[in-house]
């Protein structure tokens, strides 16, 4: 392990637009709910505190290039591999509110594809000074070159699930998520690019996506939420039909054919 940054940095955003969390429960097919002086649901502030990059500070992959807060470690394609969350306090729509940002940790592997490199981001929401949310982001850096289609060894997903959702994905819902996270990953958009050049079998449904499903559905049946944390495992194509399966505080995602593709915890 390396050292991490001592780097901060900070992003503000000066209402927290109810519009935008609304819009996003209609692209859930949700009926709306939030309002100026509500709390938001849990992990909607992904919605918010993006910061747009020119196109020339931007990757290939349409994400932005790493250095600064994230070091180069020469391993340019980026995947959101997890997250830890724990909730404090209510963030509210219509208040402003300010994310800080720093480098918790960088580490560099050799997996069967060649080197890895992998950042844990902190990030702190705080609103009226008080701090909301803490968010451990685990990020995942592989090399430019791409030998062949992606194939991870694929973990049957547990059998013994008390409530099961099942949920679909459609290329407009990728790409309304992606534009109001302001996500240019061309995996989610960008069908040919996915095929062709990352060696999917179809357009990839956002890891946060799926964690997203999982908290609304944790918060539905088991209440608020102060904790949460999740790992993907396997991707999900948008055309597949997944399941969402809790049994207690444990929460999974099952691809159509009984393949684990996110663990989580309540």
């Amino acid at each position: 392990m390396t050292d991490a940054s001592t780097l901060q940095q900070k992003c503000t955003n000066d209402n927290i637009d109810p519009a935008r969390a609304v819009a996003f429960q209609i692209a859930l097919g949700q009926q709306p709910s939030v309002k100026a002086g509500a709390p938001l649901p849990p992990f909607f502030h992904q919605l918010y505190f993006w910061e747009p990059h020119p196109p020339h500070e931007l990757g290939r992959d349409g994400h932005p290039a790493v250095g600064g807060l994230i070091p180069d470690m020469g391993l340019p394609r980026r995947m959101w591999a997890g997250g830890k969350l724990t909730f404090s306090m209510p963030l509210i729509a219509g208040v402003g509110a300010e994310k800080r940002t720093s480098c918790e940790s960088v580490q560099h592997k050799t997996g069967r594809s060649g080197p890895l490199g992998f950042v844990t981001l902190r990030h702190e929401i705080w609103q009226n000074e008080t701090l909301c949310l803490t968010e451990l982001q685990d990020l995942v850096y592989l090399p430019d070159e791409i030998s062949g289609p992606s194939k991870p060894t694929l973990v049957p997903a547990r059998q013994d699930a008390e409530t099961i959702s099942a949920v679909s994905f459609t290329s407009t819902l990728l790409f309304r998520y992606s534009a109001l996270t302001f996500n240019g990953h061309r995996i989610h958009y960008d069908t040919d690019y996915a095929r062709d050049v990352e060696g999917y079998g179809g357009l990839v449904v956002h890891g946060p996506l799926l964690a997203q499903m999982l908290m609304l559905k944790a918060e539905d049946e088991l209440g608020p939420l102060t904790r949460f944390s999740f790992r993907a495992t396997a991707p999900l194509i948008h055309s597949e039909t997944a399941s969402l399966c809790r049994k207690g505080r444990d929460l999974w995602v099952q691809g159509p054919d009984g393949r684990q593709c996110m663990v989580a915890q309540a």
